[in-house]
């Protein structure tokens, strides 16, 4: 099959406007359209670089972060398969005037829109210009949760919600992330994460193991993530 046929099927699954689109338009979409490919850690965008453009993840696992003056990162959201990356092409967003670093956790396939076209898009079609705003109202949405946690949960129930989370989108008991992958998505320190896990291991919730996790009790867990526990340092 032609690379313009598979990218005008993964568009059209991709975008929802797609259907709202002249052909005009759908051709100008899919002639503005490149596959790219980020290896695991490669820097996808920051705030110095030009804009990247639209990406439409394919595989893989792309992260947003702020960057602090010292160095350190906070991790906003993440994006799997399906997903569609908009701060990539910040450019296109009068709105956005915040700075974000995107990063690949996982190698990475894509499609990348332009962000030329895609500003055109916009301004022709309220369809477009509506996805878009909902994107980022979406990935702001994110934004504000990771910080509520940061700023006003104990570390015990931030590390509970987040390892429910992702038991959630895996549909297994164990999580193979290391505990400084798991401080860095939480916005916390490795040594908080170590010390809780290992709480968490003395409690009966997780079993330890090299590069992961096993959650015993998932309803302890959970009931750990809604309401928290009183009285625990926050990371």
């Amino acid at each position: 099959m032609p690379n313009e046929e598979i990218s005008r099927k993964c568009l059209a699954c991709g975008f929802p406007f797609w259907n709202e689109l002249t052909p005009e338009q759908q051709e100008s979409l899919c002639r503005s359209t490149r596959p790219v490919r980020y290896e695991k850690g490669e820097h996808v965008h920051s705030p110095t670089e030009n804009c990247v453009g639209i990406l439409l993840v394919r595989s893989g696992q792309l992260r947003a972060y702020i960057l602090s003056e010292d160095g350190r990162d906070v991790t906003l959201y993440r994006l799997f398969a399906g997903e569609v990356c908009i701060l990539s092409a910040s450019c296109v967003l009068d709105a956005v005037t915040f700075d974000v670093h995107i990063d690949a956790e996982e190698p990475v396939d894509a499609y990348c829109i332009g962000a030329g076209v895609f500003r055109n898009l916009m301004q022709q079609n309220v369809y477009v210009r509506c996805f878009a705003y909902q994107t980022i109202t979406e990935r702001f949405s994110d934004t504000m949760w990771a910080m509520q946690q940061i700023l006003f949960m104990s570390a015990d129930r931030r590390l509970a919600i987040f390892l429910t989370d992702e038991l959630a989108k895996t549909g297994s008991n164990e999580l193979h992330m290391t505990h400084d992958q798991i401080a860095r998505y939480m916005g916390s320190a490795r040594e908080v994460v170590s010390r809780l896990l290992k709480y968490f291991a003395q409690e009966g919730l997780v079993t330890l193991w090299r590069g992961g996790l096993t959650v015993l009790d998932k309803p302890r867990l959970q009931k750990l993530a809604r309401e928290g526990r009183a009285g625990k340092d926050r990371g």
